[in-house]
């Protein structure tokens, strides 16, 4: 019998069930199944088992114990045969709103900075951009989508040997998408400031028909076969995936199967947090724009040792479908941008309820640039300036 750890435990359990947990008999019988190519217990281990712990049954209470231990092996058997998908969540409920809070559930128009640009000679000079000074150039047809999208497309290819950022580069799929964007806006079909935009998830992010590694070496050529709602609603409103970002290894750390991700003003050292490509790519200006995820600072760190504006969204806030779940009741995605409109202009597009993740608040998100800062009162599901 093949015996692994959980072989181990359903052997104690069933054992255990009997009031023989505390003797030699679970060890014992565990012993003789090793040694034997038998796929369940027979008679001959328990005797034998019982032999060498030294207790003594009746053949009727020896039947009744194979009964159960073998009974065991089959039921975890067929419950290791379910399987159970990413996006089903456990029930819980869970909200942000205490009795008391006052929230604005009035959507107001979004009032974003509007910036007068001019195309630089060398188009590279845009990299750092903010996605509202980007969104301008697009807007206005000075550049292109798809030369805006070669352009992030080479500067990932050409630093990501140093900075180890990038799982899956998307060209062919980034250029599609693009090319899109230009035929669309061309018509007169503004989706809004993040069309055409290049942007990159991390990879724990699903996109249909390309790895999601979870940045571990056990899942590095999966395939899942939905997009995540963010996926869905970024492409929706018009932007551009260039690139599946490095995650620490199962949303843990800046290290993952292909080695660490490196902080570009010190790459001696790494990017930290399991964000680390987002956060890396955003501020080597590889991207506009990265969405990452955070349980317990994965957003937050990387971002402050990257130097780009990271946020943490109140949990509910965005639909986690298509996420890697790392825990049910703390993941949260948030975007990694370069200013905190530019938070604001991601958020626009990707805190609303899908009907998939049901913890996400019916909440509008307003954003007023004009707003008067000394008369705002920042709320946990407003996110209202």
């Amino acid at each position: 019998m093949r015996i692994t750890d959980e072989t181990r435990r359903r052997f104690v359990a069933a054992l255990s069930g009997m009031g023989l947990g505390g003797t030699l008999l679970p060890g014992a019988l565990l012993a003789q199944a090793q040694q034997s190519d038998e796929a369940r217990v027979t008679a001959t281990m328990l005797a034998n088992a019982l032999a060498i712990a030294g207790l003594t049954f009746s053949e009727e209470d020896q039947k009744a114990m194979l009964q159960a231990v073998n009974r065991n092996l089959t039921q975890y058997e067929e419950l290791r045969k379910i399987a159970i998908p990413n996006d089903v969540a456990p029930p819980f409920y869970f909200s942000a709103v205490t009795p008391g809070m006052k929230i604005n559930r009035t959507k107001e128009p979004l009032r974003f900075s509007t910036p007068s640009v001019k195309r630089p000679a060398n188009l590279e000079d845009v990299a750092y951009w903010p996605i509202l000074n980007l969104a301008a150039l697009i807007k206005s047809r000075q550049v292109t989508s798809v030369e805006l999208t070669e352009m992030y497309l080479a500067r990932l290819h050409r630093y990501n040997e140093k900075l180890n950022c990038v799982v899956t580069f998307l060209d062919e799929l980034a250029r599609i998408q693009a090319r899109e964007a230009d035929q669309e806006i061309a018509a007169g079909k503004y989706r809004g400031p993040l069309h055409g935009i290049p942007w990159g998830a991390k990879d724990i992010i699903a996109v249909k028909g390309y790895k999601t590694t979870w940045g571990s070496g056990a899942y590095q050529d999966q395939v899942l076969p939905d997009d995540a709602s963010v996926v869905e609603m970024l492409r929706e409103a018009g932007a551009v995936l260039v690139a599946k970002l490095t995650t620490g290894e199962l949303a843990q750390g800046d290290r993952w199967f292909g080695g660490q991700t490196k902080n570009p003003w010190n790459p001696e050292e790494g990017s930290s947090g399991s964000s680390a490509g987002p956060a890396s790519a955003t501020a080597a200006g590889l991207v506009a724009f990265g969405i990452g995820s955070e349980t317990s600072g994965s957003i937050l760190s990387p971002s402050a040792r990257c130097g780009v504006t990271g946020l943490r969204p109140t949990f509910g806030r965005i639909s986690r479908h298509g996420v890697m779940t790392l825990s049910w009741t703390q993941d949260r995605l948030g975007p990694l941008c370069r200013t905190v409109e530019d938070c604001a202009v991601v958020m626009s597009v990707i805190a609303k309820p899908d009907g998939r993740d049901l913890s996400v608040a019916d909440m509008p998100f307003n954003w007023n640039v004009r707003a008067d800062i000394k008369k705002v009162r920042l709320g946990f599901l407003q996110d209202t300036f």
